[in-house]
């Protein structure tokens, strides 16, 4: 097979101007082309172009094909079978997974095709309850502290824009892509530049991946939380489990895969005052950012936007010697309540499937450095948890989330009202001065980084834009050490994941997950 890059086509396009390119790009216009795959299929709607185009990457296969291959665009690839070995002979007790977010999931999944039977410990909802508890808070700010947006089954992600781009390049990616596909995702996700899922279609992919593990022998306890360790000569011995009836049993194992949440805080204090090995590391706060999606569409792709999908943004600065960048950007999505303790305010942004909702929101971050607070390891979530605590009550203690004009923030004035921008916040929203929930030092950063951004993209931080707080949530504080066998320092327990500090969205997760089930397979392998 052969991959041919850069076949660059019109906005109005079929399959037969496909073809006609690849015949120009091999330069055989005879040539008889049955049939091709998409691996890649992007707009590039840059300033110099006076029309958007559409440009793909295609594999195909055909007679003599060492004749076109080239140095340039045209290449010969060879596809590796992933195979995951078959352990049905191992006698000895299951792996457990703590967590049922995309790293846990992926974990699990891997383990089941193993036949190893995972046990997934899920102190939230499966999805499907998650789903009830989730909206009810939406509609009226009756927050559940272990079903929410950060707790229950399928992550965080669920509800989100359910974006798969990752910086990283991983042959396990594709596993990811295809196990999302058999459970139900748009077979599109193996070759746009930009795919996502959106948070509608992911529920039932999760629900469709769960019983997928469940068909092969794994389990889910969901409303348990894992609360404790015991070990034998620094090796895991075996997990305490609480119930949300308040059973508290034990399970024995030699392996466990944390796949935490970087929301599970108390599960965090729990394993430094047991003396697990932890770090801080660099993290981001700020607020989530919204626009009309018609503006960013005319932006993006000027007279052409009618007929191209919902325009995307990735932005990033130096303001002040701090990394200033959007995150997670939502077209045509909403902010959403994303509280998960009492008291303290959380915001996130969500997409559905369609993008098709009137606001575009993305997060707009800036960096805090470990040495900007304190010694504890922890130093980092209690940072977290201060923010969140001034968001609540400048929002009127009842999770109406603070609001304020771009423009007002970065004159640091109290907004007084709301241009063409309306917040998309379902419970409710207040007029306030976001410069009362950072620091100055990060303010500062934040402030001038908006003002940088705006040159990037003419319009972003003037014309009714506004700023919801507060982005807490955006990337785990601490990373729990790991080796190279990616054993904590207790054998056998496994950090995994964005919460652990080795991920930083579903698709990097999800391929972390995968690594983690890999090492154990190899453990138990070596007790062969």
């Amino acid at each position: 097979m052969i991959r041919i890059t850069g076949i660059t086509v019109d906005i109005d396009h079929n399959e037969e101007n496909i073809k006609d390119k690849i015949r120009e790009v091999l330069k055989n216009r005879n040539l008889k082309i049955d049939k091709f795959r998409i691996s890649n299929k992007a707009i590039d709607a840059r300033a110099k172009l006076k029309v958007p185009k559409y440009i793909y990457t295609v594999d195909i296969e055909f007679d003599n094909e060492d004749y076109y291959v080239n140095d340039n665009n045209i290449k010969k690839i060879i596809e590796a079978e992933y195979i995951i070995p078959d352990l049905s002979w191992y006698k000895g007790k299951r792996p457990i997974i703590v967590g049922s977010g995309p790293a846990g999931i992926f974990a699990g999944l891997i383990l089941a095709r193993a036949n190893l039977k995972p046990i997934i410990i899920e102190r939230g909802e499966k999805v499907e309850n998650r789903v009830k508890d989730v909206y009810n808070f939406f509609e009226t700010g009756k927050l559940k502290t272990e079903s929410n947006v950060q707790f229950g089954e399928g992550g965080a992600g669920t509800f989100s824009d359910g974006k798969l781009t990752t910086n990283t390049h991983n042959d396990r990616i594709k596993v990811v892509v295809d196990e999302l596909i058999k459970a139900g995702a748009d077979k599109e996700i193996a070759y746009i530049s930009k795919p996502h899922i959106g948070t509608d279609v992911l529920v039932d992919i999760v629900k469709n991946i769960r019983h997928t593990i469940e068909s092969l022998g794994g389990e889910y306890r969901f409303n348990s939380q894992f609360i404790d360790y015991e070990t034998q000569k620094n090796k895991l011995k075996s997990l305490k489990i609480k119930q949300i009836s308040g059973n508290i049993y034990q399970i024995d194992t030699n392996h466990c895969i944390l796949a935490l949440g970087h929301s599970a805080r108390d599960t965090f204090y729990m394993l430094r005052d047991k003396n697990m090995t932890m770090s801080k590391k660099i993290f981001a706060v700020g607020f989530r950012i919204e626009h009309k999606q018609s503006f960013i569409d005319k932006s993006q792709y000027r007279a052409f936007r009618f007929k191209l999908p919902p325009a995307e943004y990735k932005l990033n600065v130096r303001a002040n010697n701090r990394g200033v960048y959007t995150f997670c950007m939502c077209p045509g999505g909403v902010v959403v309540p994303s509280s998960s303790e009492e008291n303290r305010l959380v915001v996130n942004g969500m997409s559905y499937n369609a993008r098709s909702l009137e606001n575009a929101n993305s997060a707009v971050l800036v960096n805090v450095n470990p040495s900007d607070l304190g010694e504890d390891v922890l130093s980092g979530v209690e940072f977290q948890r201060e923010i969140e605590e001034k968001a609540f009550k400048l929002g009127g203690s009842n999770y109406h989330a603070p609001v304020q004009l771009v423009t007002d923030y970065i004159n640091n004035r109290k907004s007084t009202k709301i241009l063409d921008v309306v917040p998309s916040y379902s419970i409710g929203y207040k007029l306030a001065n976001l410069n009362e929930i950072l620091p100055e030092y990060l303010n500062i950063s934040l402030r001038e980084g908006l003002s940088l951004l705006n040159n990037k993209l003419k319009g972003f931080s003037e014309n009714g834009a506004i700023l919801t707080g507060v982005e807490s949530r955006s990337s785990s504080p601490i990373r729990i050490d790991r080796d190279e066998q990616f054993n904590s320092s207790v054998v056998g327990i496994i950090p995994c994941g964005e919460g652990a500090g080795y991920a930083g969205g579903i698709m990097s997760a999800a391929v972390d997950g995968i690594r983690c089930a890999e090492k154990i397979i190899e453990m138990i392998e070596n007790e062969k």
